[in-house]
C-alpha cells in the first residue's frame, strides 16, 4: 500500500493510501485516536476499519495528524486536526474526482474529528463513528446532522462510557432527515480488544454494504 505525503495546514501530512482500480469507487478516510495518548493511523481499530473499507470496494486513505509519524505541525487541540482532516479529504477527492460516494470512519478522538467535518462537508454520504468519546467532548454541534451514519461502541468501555454514547444517539435520532444506527458490542471495551475486533468489523461492514445497496436502488 502505497505511503503518502500530501500538504496540510501545517506542512506535510503522512498517510497509506489505497486506491480501487474502478475510477468511479466510493472513497473513505479513516481518523486515528487522540495524538497525545499514543493515537496513530497504526492504531489497529483504524488499520482494521480501512482494510475492512478497501475490501467493501472503496479507495481508502488513513494518515497521521499533525505532530504524529512524519506529518508536520505539533498538536492543536483538535482544532487543527479538523483542519488536517479536511485537507486529507481535499487530496482523496483530488486523486477520486468522478467518486460519487464519501464516508468518514473515525475511532475515539478521530470520531469526534469524523464528526465535526460531516458539518463542514455535505458531500460526505455516510459516517462510522467507534467509540466516540461524548464523556469528554462536545457534540452539539452535530444540530442538525447532516447525514446518516453508525454510531458503535462497546458495553464495558471505561474510557467513554455507554450512557454517554446512548444519550448523545439519542439526541441525534431526534433529527429528521436522517437516520442513526447504534450498535452496541457485548463485554467490549474502548479498544475492541481480542475477538471483539471482528465482532466491531464485521457489524461495520454489514452496515457500509447495506447502505451502498439502498443507494443504487
Amino acid at each position: 500500500m502505497p505511503e503518502v505525503i500530501f500538504p496540510g495546514p501545517e506542512g506535510r501530512l503522512e498517510g497509506r493510501y489505497h486506491p480501487q482500480k474502478d475510477r468511479d469507487a466510493p472513497i473513505a478516510i479513516v481518523l486515528h485516536p487522540h495524538p497525545q495518548f499514543g493515537g496513530t493511523m497504526n492504531n489497529k481499530v483504524v488499520y482494521n476499519l480501512h482494510y475492512a473499507f478497501h475490501q467493501m470496494g472503496f479507495t481508502v486513505l488513513r494518515f497521521n495528524f499533525r505532530g504524529v509519524g512524519r506529518s508536520q505541525g505539533e498538536y492543536d487541540q483538535g482544532v487543527g486536526e479538523l483542519s488536517d482532516a479536511a485537507s486529507a479529504l481535499d487530496y482523496l477527492q483530488s486523486m477520486n474526482a468522478n467518486s460519487k460516494h464519501c464516508w468518514v470512519a473515525g475511532f475515539s478522538f478521530g470520531a469526534w474529528i469524523g464528526m465535526q467535518l460531516l458539518m463542514r462537508r455535505p458531500e460526505i454520504t455516510g459516517f462510522i463513528s467507534a467509540s466516540p468519546p461524548a464523556n469528554m467532548y462536545d457534540f452539539s454541534f452535530l444540530a442538525p446532522c447532516p447525514s446518516s451514519g453508525l454510531i458503535i461502541n462497546g458495553t464495558a468501555d471505561r474510557v467513554a462510557p455507554p450512557a454517554d454514547t446512548t444519550a448523545l444517539v439519542g439526541k441525534l435520532k431526534e433529527q429528521k432527515g436522517i437516520t442513526i444506527s447504534h450498535e452496541e458490542i457485548e463485554g467490549s471495551g474502548h479498544f475492541f480488544e481480542g475477538p471483539h475486533m471482528e465482532t466491531m468489523i464485521s457489524t461495520v461492514s454489514d452496515y457500509v454494504k447495506r447502505r451502498l445497496t439502498e443507494s443504487t436502488r
